[in-house]
């Protein structure tokens, strides 16, 4: 009876501090990113490059993802108001059969971003790694990151650790259930970006570096 008590005060005190540190690290990455993310294209400073976080193009459904659509609207924007010059997509390619780069690309010339504008990097499996390999891989220590508000947060929050100068710019955010659930892992995400951060965790793979014109 007195080791189920004791078992129940700890996973309480447990759940305490588990739900204290997620508030915590949220308050955190936001504070860290506030003034620094833009809706307006016209407000928005220059940077040369503008780094895409990948998603995936298609929900299980067969839909196409509103994730994706918006921020290939929203690089494609940038550039065209002269806000960017080139484009670094960054997604995951972890297999032969799912290319989250190589599905941007294709949108962002469809939208009239001129091929040899578009730089892929095939090992962006989350968005620290996109975030620092920017840096150690193409040569980027300031840029713009593209992806929605609560997204650009964390990146900028992440950012801002590894030395690197950058701003975000919101693509259009998706309002139903299947944003809630994003959002909800938005929570969980930034615990764990606030972890990584405090353990300097770098990403999962480096290579030779490529440089952007």
């Amino acid at each position: 009876m007195i080791k189920t008590i004791r078992f129940k005060k700890i996973l309480g005190l447990s759940f305490i501090l588990l739900l204290f540190f997620m508030i915590l690290a949220n308050y955190v990455v936001g504070k860290t990113a506030q003034d620094k993310t833009y809706f307006n294209v016209t407000q928005i400073p220059y940077n040369k490059v503008g780094l895409v976080l990948g998603t995936s193009k298609y929900l299980k459904d067969g839909q196409v993802n509103g994730y994706f659509y918006y921020r290939v609207k929203a690089a494609a924007e940038l550039y065209k108001h002269h806000k960017i010059n080139y484009v670094l997509v960054s997604g995951d390619n972890g297999q032969t059969t799912y290319n989250e780069p190589k599905e941007f690309k294709n949108a962002l010339i469809e939208l009239g971003i001129p091929a040899n504008r578009i730089f892929l990097d095939y090992a962006g499996f989350r968005t620290l790694d996109s975030v620092v390999r920017a840096k150690t891989i193409f040569g980027q220590e300031k840029f713009t990151v593209i992806s929605q508000k609560f997204h650009n947060e964390r990146a900028i929050f992440i950012a801002q650790h590894f030395n690197i100068e950058a701003i975000g710019f919101n693509a259009k955010d998706v309002n139903n259930f299947g944003g809630l659930k994003t959002k909800l892992r938005e929570y969980l995400a930034r615990v764990k970006a606030v972890w990584d951060v405090f353990w300097d965790v770098k990403p999962k793979f480096g290579g030779k570096p490529i440089k952007i014109y």
